[in-house]
């Protein structure tokens, strides 16, 4: 194996070499002032690669990285190459009848457009530029630089020569002189065809030369005058000269074995005369040269660079102690690499989390991303895991999650909140639209958004009919409780009525039955005085009278005032009953607390039946109850 470049190996890798040397050496500044002892207790042990160990491993990746630019590679075998050309040489008309303008603008600039066109497409070939009309002018000798030969073209005019006319065996004699090494010789004229039509003798001097010419005709068959700088046209005795593409030119090319073409607009002519041209002639060789040929290695220490870098570049962490230097910790990594735990690389546990994203398992997404969040816990990895979860149907975690994220990225904190709402959203009671609400004014503060601003209005709106519902409930529910509380008091009115109804009907039937008893008690107390008077003297009798005077008088007074009392009572009760109820008796309160409780006992309804009081008076059959 050798290297193309070994001088990037001697500039460049002493000076890396150096630099990590200090670094992998240097002394970290705390360390001055803290003993192994007391660091030891103080520092935090975690799985993250160390900082040396990570700097070895950026040693072994520019080291690689020179390797390849120092291009190693493996010899395999020579190789032989040979330089060609067909050494055309292009003869371009500048004779006056080029100034036609049958062609746009007239002959000669389109003849020069026709030549940079074949430099353009004969890339590999030698090609020189003559011009001529009476006689022969050399532009550029052959030469692989058509860039030059492209320029001197373009400053070639008519007016820079001074004499008229068109002579092919002057121009043929010239060509032979440029290109007598070259056992084959090829021309390509640009022309009219001048006035000539025997071209006897110019085609046995080209092929008593060797000569092949190929004419590309320039001009049309209509033809068209000469124009001058004056702005007239050539005239010969007294008439305007018309001139003609002059198709004789033709047994110039085709008798000395070569071809006739006539020029066309667009490329087509320059195409099918390079075909005849590559077809006709023989290449010479120019030059040989023999080369090495090698087989590149320069990807495999570049690959391995890059792979370096991807390691010390990602959070990787160690799943044991290790006690070997930086540099022999990398070599390891890097030739026991079949060896090592795919599971420590957090790039790959990422790619499996995508993997299953796109592949629509967002359980395993959701489960690797909370992996790789328990881990690191950046922002990036709870809005990845949150994203899974509310893929996944799990609207209440996935919005725990996003409102967890707090991050000075804006775009990323407003597309939390934004998610955040969408999640609560989802969820679909009164309180998650509320919260939802406030994560998506959240996030229009952070960044304004019209996919969260249409969010935001949507739940507004379902929030506002909720509202609306439920206070048309609750209007309902009041109306309905309402209208049971008014059926309630009138069926509570209406039983307290008859129960008021019932009470007085018996407490006036008690009244009268006292009535009625004192009644007969009085008269029988009359009957036994009277009788007790007849055997009295005459003096008692008077005073019996007296006293019974007295009698009658208190008794018509308590009368008196029962009545006024019943009225009073007639007063409170109902228009319906105070009729029925004019001049009946009242009875005394003891009678009518007996009849209440003879009702409470016996009459559960509003129809009393009415029993005789046990050890009562016996009364008559047919008076009534009251």
């Amino acid at each position: 194996m050798t290297f193309i470049h070994p001088e990037f190996i001697y500039f460049m890798l002493p000076p890396v070499l150096a630099l990590f040397y200090f670094l992998l050496t240097q002394r970290e500044q705390h360390l001055q002032f803290f003993s192994d002892e007391v660091l030891a207790k103080l520092r935090v042990h975690t799985n993250m690669m160390t900082l040396k160990a990570r700097n070895g491993l950026f040693l072994l990746m520019f080291i690689m990285l020179i390797l390849a630019l120092a291009q190693p590679v493996i010899e395999d075998g020579k190789v032989k190459v040979q330089a060609k050309s067909a050494d055309i040489m292009i003869a371009l008309d500048i004779s006056d009848s080029m100034l036609a303008e049958d062609l746009y603008p007239n002959r000669i600039e389109h003849a020069k457009k026709k030549i940079m066109t074949l430099l353009e497409e004969a890339k590999e070939e030698r090609i020189g530029v003559m011009a001529f009309a009476k006689d022969t002018y050399l532009l550029s000798p052959l030469s692989f630089d058509h860039r030059a030969v492209r320029f001197l073209v373009k400053q070639t005019q008519p007016s820079h020569m001074t004499e008229k006319g068109t002579d092919f065996l002057q121009l043929l004699s010239s060509a032979s002189q440029m290109l007598k090494e070259h056992e084959h010789k090829y021309l390509l004229i640009l022309t009219d065809g001048g006035d000539e039509s025997n071209f006897d003798e110019a085609i046995a001097f080209a092929k008593e030369q060797g000569i092949k010419v190929f004419i590309l005709g320039i001009g049309t068959k209509n033809g068209a005058p000469i124009k001058l700088k004056d702005g007239g046209f050539v005239t010969y005795k007294g008439e305007t000269v018309i001139t003609h593409l002059n198709h004789d030119v033709s047994k110039l090319a085709t008798e000395t074995g070569g071809a006739y073409i006539t020029s066309v607009i667009a490329s087509g002519d320059i195409d099918a005369m390079l075909k005849e041209i590559t077809s006709k002639t023989q290449k010479r060789a120019l030059a040989e040269e023999e080369i090495t040929r090698y087989i590149p290695l320069f990807y495999y220490p570049l690959s391995v660079a890059m792979f370096l870098l991807l390691i010390a570049t990602s959070s990787m962490s160690r799943r044991k102690k290790v006690e070997l230097p930086a540099m022999l910790a990398g070599a390891m990594l890097l030739f026991n690499s079949a060896t090592a735990d795919a599971a420590l690389f957090d790039f790959q546990l990422l790619e499996e989390a995508k993997t299953s994203y796109d592949a629509g398992d967002y359980n395993q997404s959701a489960k690797l991303y909370g992996d790789y969040a328990s881990r690191h816990r950046t922002n990036e990895s709870y809005y990845n895991q949150a994203n899974a979860l509310y893929k996944e149907g799990k609207f209440e975690n996935a919005a725990a999650m996003f409102e967890k994220i707090h991050t000075p990225n804006i775009e990323l904190q407003a597309k939390a909140l934004h998610n955040a709402g969408n999640a609560y959203a989802k969820q679909g009671s009164k309180e998650h639209y509320q919260k939802a609400v406030e994560a998506y004014e959240k996030a229009l503060k952070i960044q304004e958004d019209a996919q969260t601003r249409e969010n935001l209005e949507m739940v507004q709106e379902r929030l506002k009919e909720q509202e609306e519902q439920k206070e048309k409930q609750e209007q309902k529910d009041k109306d309905k409780n309402k209208e049971k509380s008014k059926d309630k008091k009138e069926q509570d009115k209406e039983k307290s009525d008859k129960q008021e109804d019932s009470q007085d009907s018996d407490e006036k039937g008690e009244q009268k039955e006292k009535n009625e008893e004192e009644s007969k008690e009085q008269k029988s107390d009359k009957k036994s005085q009277d009788k007790e008077g007849k055997e009295d003297k005459p003096e008692e009798k008077k005073s019996s009278s007296d006293k019974d005077e007295k009698e009658k008088e208190k008794i018509k007074e308590e009368k008196e005032q029962q009545a006024k009392s019943d009225k009073e009572k007639e007063k409170d009760e109902k228009p319906a009953e105070q009729g029925s109820a004019e001049h009946e008796p009242t009875m005394s309160d003891l009678e009518a607390k007996k009849w209440q409780q003879r009702l409470n006992e016996d009459a559960p309804g509003h129809v009393y039946k009415l029993q005789p009081i046990k050890d009562g008076p016996k009364r008559d059959e047919n008076e009534k109850p009251w």
